[in-house]
């Protein structure tokens, strides 16, 4: 398949494994991302994993602000197959249109489930038991495509957001390499989505972080699961933001939410059913710790107040 000329469109770390893939495999002739961004106080230049391997192996790099009014240089390569995997922006029918072979999407969910975003945080906020990567036509709305194939992954008791990403990243691979030939052959199955089971995920924000005591236990484990190693869960402790990258959970009858338990190695909050276990965190300006390093840095007898 080196004679297949493809252009590839991502962005995050999730679709460095896919891209390296193909330009071990095929022609990538132009690879698409979002334009660099200005991080930090003296706001040096970031510019994306996905530039980063396209500038490894010598490959012309664009980066349209709107692709939906900047997409010539697509349109006239002419490439067989247009292939992207959490590139950011919704392609328009120009660019849907351009690749011989279709456009190609490699999502992290079983669709219909989790079109959107923010696939794999949600499928851990929910407690979910499973999840998987789908590979699809693109058309003009967001994940609605026809699915070519899926592969299934189980959510492990302790996987967060980080393992999980990690896991379905690589079967991102696998389906590509299972499908690729039968696409270029025009053998492959192709199946529409069923609209009526469809969930969407919404973009997380800070507030989505926030953790509320008040709430189920296991909803708060989900939470810090589904944040960890980033963005990060916190709530507040005497004002101050706490980030928690893990904890454990105990189920108890009638607990009042938000009362602090402090023993000689352990700190637990009192939720809505029982007891949150905190085992690493991060306070307010300080590193990320272990709950016993917390504990000998401050003074137990002191007033705790949550929230």
């Amino acid at each position: 398949m080196k004679n297949l000329k493809v252009i590839f469109m991502g962005t995050p770390d999730f679709s460095v494994p896919i891209l390296e893939y193909l330009v071990a495999n095929t022609d990538v002739v132009l690879v698409v991302t979002q334009p660099d961004k200005e991080v930090g106080r003296d706001k040096k230049i970031s510019i994306s994993p996905i530039k980063k391997v396209a500038i490894n192996h010598h490959i012309e790099v664009f980066q349209p602000v709107k692709i939906r009014k900047d997409y010539q240089i697509i349109t006239d390569l002419k490439p067989d197959l247009i292939i992207t995997c959490a590139f950011g922006q919704i392609l328009p029918k120009e660019v849907l249109e351009a690749a011989r072979l279709g456009s190609l999407n490699i999502h992290a969910s079983l669709l219909p489930k989790y079109r959107g975003s923010s696939p794999i945080q949600w499928a851990l906020l929910n407690g979910d038991k499973e999840t998987g990567v789908s590979l699809m036509y693109m058309d003009e709305q967001m994940d609605t495509g026809d699915v070519i194939s899926q592969i299934k992954c189980p959510i492990d008791e302790y996987d967060n957001v980080g393992t999980l990403h990690d896991k379905l990243s690589l079967l991102g691979v696998e389906v590509l390499k299972q499908e690729l030939p039968h696409i270029v052959n025009k053998t492959n199955y192709r199946m529409k989505q069923d609209d009526s089971k469809a969930s969407y995920t919404k973009m997380i924000k800070r507030e989505d972080e926030l953790i509320s005591f008040a709430d189920e236990g296991q909803n708060i484990i989900n939470k810090i699961r589904a944040f960890n190693p980033w963005p990060v869960a916190y709530f507040k402790l005497n004002g101050n933001d706490i980030k928690v990258y893990e904890a454990s959970f105990e189920k108890k009858n009638n607990t009042i939410p938000n009362e602090v338990i402090i023993t000689k190695n352990s700190l637990g909050i009192t939720c809505k059913d029982g007891i949150i276990y905190l085992l690493r965190i991060k306070p307010f300006g300080k590193k990320e710790m272990d709950i016993k390093a917390f504990l000998n840095g401050i003074n137990r007898d002191g007033e705790f107040n949550v929230g």
